[in-house]
C-alpha cells in the first residue's frame, strides 16, 4: 500500500529558509571554523545543504544516536551507536538536527559533547516541535517551527522511506 503524503513546506520554502539560516551563522562565525557535528541519519540532507552555504570554514563531522527505553517513550538516554571521528576541544561546534520534539535524545547527547571541552557549542535544527518538548533545549538557529505531525522528506523518514524527498511532508493515514 502506498502511503499518501501532502507538502507542508515546500522545497522553495525549504531552499529559502537555509540560505537565511546559513547567512545568520556565517555572521555570527565570522573569522571561525564552523565545526559542524551531523546527527545521523535524519540531518545528513540538511546538514549538507546548509555546508554548502555556510561561507566561512566548515569541517564536519557525524555522530549516530539512539535513545533507549520501552517502546512507547524515549528514556533520555542515549546509546552512542558511532562516536564522532574528531576531538572537539576548543572548536567551535554546531550541532546539527533534522528535528527536535521531547528534548530529550538532544539534551542528554549536549551534556555529553560539553564534556569534551569544545570552544563553544551551538544548535541548529531544520524542524521544532516545541509543543512536544519535555527536556529544556537551548536552540540557537530554527528554520521552521512544526505543529506535533509526522513528517517526512528532507532526510526524515517513515520506516526508513521518503528521507529523498525534497519537502517536508505529512504522511497522511
Amino acid at each position: 500500500m502506498r502511503d499518501k503524503i501532502s507538502v507542508m513546506i515546500s522545497e522553495e520554502e525549504v531552499d529559502a529558509k537555509v540560505r537565511e539560516i546559513a547567512a545568520k551563522i556565517s555572521k555570527d562565525f565570522a573569522g571561525k571554523t564552523v565545526h559542524m557535528v551531523c546527527v545521523l541519519k535524519g540531518s545528513v540532507f540538511f546538514a549538507c545543504e546548509l555546508a554548502k552555504r555556510i561561507t566561512v570554514p566548515v569541517t564536519l563531522d557525524f555522530m549516530s544516536v539512539s535513545s533507549y527505553g520501552d517502546d512507547t517513550k524515549s528514556s533520555g538516554v542515549v546509546k552512542i551507536i558511532k562516536d564522532l571521528d574528531e576531538p572537539l576541544e576548543g572548536k567551535d561546534v554546531l550541532i546539527v538536527e533534522d528535528i527536535i520534539d521531547s528534548g530529550r535524545t538532544l539534551s542528554y547527547l549536549i551534556e555529553i559533547l560539553k564534556q569534551r571541552h569544545p570552544a563553544s557549542m551551538h544548535l541548529c535544527t531544520l524542524l521544532d516541535k516545541p509543543e512536544r518538548r519535555v527536556r529544556h533545549v537551548d536552540v540557537d538557529y530554527t528554520c521552521f517551527e512544526i505543529p506535533d505531525e509526522f513528517v517526512v522528506g528532507y532526510g526524515l523518514d517513515y520506516a526508513q522511506k521518503y528521507r529523498n524527498l525534497p519537502f517536508i511532508g505529512v504522511v497522511e493515514n
